[in-house]
């Protein structure tokens, strides 16, 4: 019998896994034989490990789309492995690190022309991920779409959700900012997300592979608050679309899972679940969403247990050019219904793009 917190992880977030990459048969077999949440990470990365000695394997033989494939499926595994579990921050980087490293090696197998970026922020950095779509004759530089994480999501959940824009001419740049991923090792959550955005794109300058002058962002989860928000202050973000973020993020706090609230402690810095609900209060659209002059796509499902769909249409709602969309259907970042709600964004972003 699983205990409350691992019940919770496979309540909660089933249908996200199963939409970023991991196999569903992996995810019912490993789930099926973690009892406590202290076996959570060894779990997973042994399932990782599984696929990436595929990857290794097929790599050796030649077989460079079959290593490739394996690689990212190891990579999104070893995310998975340590997403919300804070139990041990060093070990949590050195998971990172794996589905860094995984990833990265699928990049070299299946997209070689992919780069990592990196920017300087507070005395750090700040990383991502950059892809660019099959070049066109005659098409020109491609738009660049900002892929934004959430509070437990990083660049390496993204592959599969990049090729949606890829597929669709636009080029994408998956960011972990502060709080997130490989950057929040040494930069904590800040509110004000749309440095971490500037950051970045001042990163980008002066390349002719990419057109700078339509820039895109689109957040999910708490990423559906950090989006909106960079929108409101960083000008070069010329349209922008958030699915299930939070208008305020602390107004829900009670009902939001422990780990969930575990997590914003921990990548917030908060000493205590006091002060870490204190910071969360600062994760608030109040008098900036007002400010988003660029069309705004604001998405969500009627069944999200993590951020109601009443928060989440308070951004569209206070947006000058927010546009609604509730999908009856569709739970948190509506990740049940994968093939409803990513095309209509690449579309949609790609319309306001072109």
């Amino acid at each position: 019998m699983p205990d409350a917190r691992v019940q919770a992880a496979i309540d909660n977030w089933a249908p996200r896994f199963t939409t970023n990459g991991v196999d569903p048969n992996d995810f019912r077999t490993t789930t099926a034989r973690i009892e406590r949440w202290d076996e959570w990470l060894d779990a997973w990365c042994e399932t990782a490990e599984v696929h990436r000695a595929l990857a290794e394997e097929a790599r050796a033989a030649g077989h460079a789309r079959t290593a490739g494939e394996a690689f990212v499926r190891a990579a999104v595994c070893f995310h998975f492995a340590k997403f919300v579990w804070v139990v041990d921050a060093a070990r949590n980087r050195a998971t990172t690190e794996k589905a860094m490293a995984a990833l990265y090696a699928a990049h070299e197998l299946l997209d070689p022309t992919a780069e990592r970026i990196e920017a300087p922020l507070d005395g750090a950095r700040i990383a991502g991920n950059l892809r660019r779509p099959a070049p066109v004759n005659g098409g020109g530089a491609p738009p660049l779409v900002v892929l934004i994480p959430g509070l437990d999501s990083t660049k390496e959940e993204f592959f599969h959700w990049e090729e949606i824009f890829l597929t669709r001419g636009m080029a994408t740049l998956s960011l972990d900012g502060p709080g997130q991923g490989e950057s929040g090792f040494d930069l904590d959550i800040r509110p004000d997300y749309e440095v971490a955005v500037a950051t970045a794109l001042d990163a980008l300058a002066g390349r002719d592979d990419l057109d700078l002058d339509r820039v895109g962002a689109a957040g999910v989860s708490m990423g559906g608050y950090y989006a909106p928000r960079a929108a409101a202050f960083e000008p070069r973000i010329k349209a922008v679309a958030g699915i299930s973020g939070a208008y305020d993020m602390s107004a829900n706090w009670d009902n939001l899972p422990s780990l969930t609230r575990e997590t914003l402690q921990h990548h917030t810095g908060a000493g205590s679940p006091e002060e870490a609900r204190e910071r969360a209060a600062a994760l608030n659209l109040d008098g900036v969403a007002e400010r988003i002059a660029q069309p705004c796509l604001v998405i969500t499902g009627r069944h999200d247990r993590l951020i109601p769909w009443t928060d989440t249409k308070r951004i569209a709602d206070a947006a000058p050019q927010g546009e609604w969309i509730l999908f009856d259907d569709g739970n948190h970042v509506c990740n049940n219904i994968p093939y409803k709600y990513r095309p209509l964004v690449a579309d949609w972003m790609r319309a306001k793009l072109s």
